[in-house]
């Protein structure tokens, strides 16, 4: 393989340069997984610069997560390389047709349809036979409480495992300010309408799950599309000016991997938008639906744990973790604990209890921290 002299007039440092033709001959497929990397006495001879530019050049590859050292033997392609594409710039808001929701659940209804429009992971992913074998329990052991008729806020027990997990995400909260719902679309949906009313405003990031529009729309609310960037999120710059001009009644954002950006928050601006919004006197509805799919290091914090007015509606589920057919949410809104618990029981009255006391004892045997380790990987 012959590699094209590199331009030292060029604006990057030479070894950027070397490890930039490397990656672009991976991307090409002219180097595929599994093909060794000339040697580094080559490439140096090849490419007219020094054996320490060449070194540098390999291990900024290993650092992009391309390549391999082998004791011994030299530098490989990996396997599992990827090149990644461009990060895009902050978002623009556009204008999102509320249509395509509906289009994309009739087209979940054909089993031959490849299941991209919903954020859940394939069954062959969860936990199905030690879910199966807990149900079995529940209906023989239990089988009275598994039939009894319930009223929010829901299982005891399992609001007491999730306040347990909780504390994961930095949030002190007790099993009583947690409401058990269908799924975290729910939660956020009984969390809207605790804190708006029709004709009121809620910012959002852009872009967002494309649901949450349809949500607006059953309870006449406005949407105000606030930029947001691949990385960090929201732009809090564009939100205070929004909190500013008192556009806006409440928030309603995923900070923690948001759909379909995939974006973080900092801690730091976790606890800025926090702060802000307690200032100005605007809720905010936390969707964290996502927060133990973190790829390493310790969960990231829910912008909950920075909550000092409770001024923060928390909503979560196991649907992108365990299963999505359990159907199993909750909500933590304190300060608006009644008018949730009460929009659940006129909307549902209550969520299955069968389910609820599954997942309680997943949760409650370190199942889940199995499962989730396992999911990560």
């Amino acid at each position: 393989m012959h590699v094209t002299p590199i331009d030292p007039a060029h604006g990057k440092s030479l070894y950027e340069q070397v490890a930039d033709r490397v990656q672009g001959l991976i991307a090409e497929g002219t180097l595929q997984p599994g093909d060794r990397l000339p040697s580094v006495r080559k490439l140096h001879e090849q490419l007219s610069v020094s054996i320490s530019t060449v070194l540098e050049a390999y291990r900024v590859l290993e650092d992009r997560g391309l390549i391999q050292a082998r004791p011994q033997s030299g530098y490989y392609v990996r396997h599992t390389a990827l090149i990644e594409p461009e990060e895009p710039e902050s978002s623009a808001p556009d204008t999102v047709d509320n249509s395509l929701a509906y289009q994309v659940m009739q087209a979940m209804r054909d089993p031959k349809v490849v299941q991209l429009g919903a954020a859940v992971p394939h069954t062959d992913l969860l936990p199905l036979a030690t879910l199966n074998r807990l149900i079995g329990h529940v209906l023989r052991y239990k089988s009275a409480e598994a039939h009894a008729d319930s009223v929010p806020p829901g299982s005891e027990a399992l609001r007491h495992e999730v306040a347990r997990r909780l504390m994961d995400a930095g949030c002190s909260v007790t099993p009583d300010q947690i409401v058990i719902t269908n799924g975290a679309f729910e939660a956020v949906y009984l969390s809207l309408r605790a804190v708006t009313r029709p004709g009121d405003t809620v910012a959002i990031e852009s872009p967002t799950y494309f649901d949450f529009f349809e949500a607006f729309e059953l309870l006449h609310l406005n949407a105000l599309e606030l930029p947001a960037n691949p990385q960090d999120g929201v732009s809090l710059t564009h939100l205070e000016q929004a909190l500013q001009a008192q556009q806006i009644t409440a928030c309603l954002l995923v900070p923690n991997f948001s759909n379909p950006l995939g974006s973080c928050m900092s801690d730091a601006k976790k606890k800025q938008l926090a702060a802000m919004l307690a200032r100005y006197e605007v809720p905010l509805i936390e969707d964290d639906v996502f927060g133990d799919l973190h790829f390493k290091g310790a969960r990231p914090k829910a912008v909950k744990a920075f909550d000092r007015q409770d001024n923060i509606l928390y909503c979560s589920s196991v649907s992108k973790t365990v299963s999505p057919g359990l159907r199993i949410g909750w909500a933590v809104a304190r300060r608006y604990q009644s008018q949730v618990e009460r929009f659940k029981w006129v909307i549902n009255q209550t969520t299955a209890m069968t389910p609820q006391l599954a997942l309680a004892a997943f949760l409650v045997n370190g199942g889940y921290d199995r499962h989730l380790r396992h999911l990560r990987r």
